[in-house]
């Protein structure tokens, strides 16, 4: 599928879909990607050499032996370039439709009640920062109940299972009642071609119980729009890219010289 043509199926996948009030505003996506380009991609998926290990809080699932619960890989020109083969042009044209702005504008537009709650009227003029990124969690991956950290605006996930058999590690989404305590309200099935969006705030509260042995692995594609106004968050931005380019880098040029 062109590049245009995904652009166009997505965005038309964000304005269509189910927009839920509680316990926060959020979307629920379906048949967010063409069905073909669902299964090109399941077919496409990146070596594991190619993943890195994630940081932030989920760090904290790693196991006691070392082993990285959730690796990623950014889905951006200078990460994608180390696939083989045909993966690579799957991906870079993924990452590119991701990264656009009719699909950025859909999101803003749904969510226009979360980001105005947050930011006020002027939320249309935020400016965001698009970063895809493939995820992949293996078992006794877990992160307890947050909310993401300010410096993101919209948070998306794009779960990409091969089938039904893991509907039950889906993201939770709490509620945070008067005298603090968090109550599970409701949780996304993990079904093919399915996910969520939601602006964060700070009452954005969800978890993902621990994921178990039956499970192969749990991927999906994280879509982080991070706030982009101002010097400090658009200096923090590139910087970070650029820190991650080098890191990759590194571990590609390492991977080499051992095999």
């Amino acid at each position: 599928m062109r590049r245009e043509q995904l652009i166009e199926h997505v965005t038309a996948s964000i304005e269509s879909a189910r927009f839920v009030d509680t316990p926060f505003p959020y979307l629920d996506l379906d048949h967010i990607f063409p069905d073909d380009t669902y299964t090109t991609l399941l077919a496409a998926m990146p070596d594991a050499v190619n993943y890195r290990p994630m940081h932030g809080r989920s760090r904290r699932s790693d196991l006691s032996d070392g082993t990285h619960t959730r690796t990623k890989i950014d889905l951006l020109p200078e990460f994608v370039r180390h696939f083989r083969g045909d993966r690579r042009d799957v991906w870079q044209e993924v990452g590119d439709a991701l990264r656009s702005e009719p699909v950025k504008q859909a999101f803003v537009r749904r969510l226009a009640p979360g980001l105005s709650r947050r930011f006020g009227d002027g939320y249309t003029h935020v400016a965001f920062y698009p970063l895809p990124i493939l995820t992949r969690d293996v078992p006794g991956y877990q992160i307890s109940p947050h909310t993401d950290t300010l410096w993101k605006g919209i948070t998306v996930q794009l779960y990409l299972p091969r089938d039904e058999s893991a509907v039950h590690v889906g993201t939770i989404f709490h509620e945070r009642l008067a005298d603090g305590t968090l109550v599970r309200r409701m949780q996304m099935r993990f079904a093919p071609n399915t996910g969520y969006a939601f602006a964060v705030g700070n009452n954005t509260w969800h978890s993902v119980d621990p994921v178990g042995s039956e499970v192969a692995t749990r991927d999906s594609i994280l879509l982080t729009y991070f706030v982009d106004s101002g010097l400090l968050r658009v200096m923090r931005n590139r910087f970070k890219r650029i820190g991650n380019l080098l890191l990759n880098e590194v571990n590609s040029r390492t991977r080499l010289s051992i095999g």
